[in-house]
């Protein structure tokens, strides 16, 4: 398997442990909170064979820009967040960042 993939795994776990971490209204609703847990370990065991061929600093840039879109985009369509047009923009520059780092990078 790509190493690109295991990374696009961490990233949907990590993303859906943050989802179900505010689910867990500060783990007053345990049960989300455990799941939330339970993903972002999952997230860990899915980033490490990446690490083995690819530069650490990219796969966590990735990883983390990624991510920080993709939970603004949950916090926007599921909670009804909003951004202002100066945080849209910072997001949009994270995702360019990522994607800048990935286009670039070989495993």
């Amino acid at each position: 398997m790509s190493a690109w993939l295991f990374v696009a795994a961490a990233i949907a776990l990590e993303v859906t442990g943050t989802f179900l971490l505010r689910l867990s209204d500060g783990f007053a609703k345990w049960h989300w909170g455990l799941l939330s847990i339970a993903c972002y370990s999952a997230c860990f065991w899915a980033l490490s064979p990446a690490m083995k061929v690819l530069p650490i600093g990219v796969i966590y840039a990735v990883w983390a820009g990624v991510g920080i879109v993709a939970a603004a985009l949950l916090g926007l369509v599921i909670f009804g967040e909003r951004l202002g047009m100066v945080q849209v923009l910072c997001i949009a520059l994270v995702l360019v960042g990522a994607v800048g780092l990935r286009l670039t990078t070989t495993s």
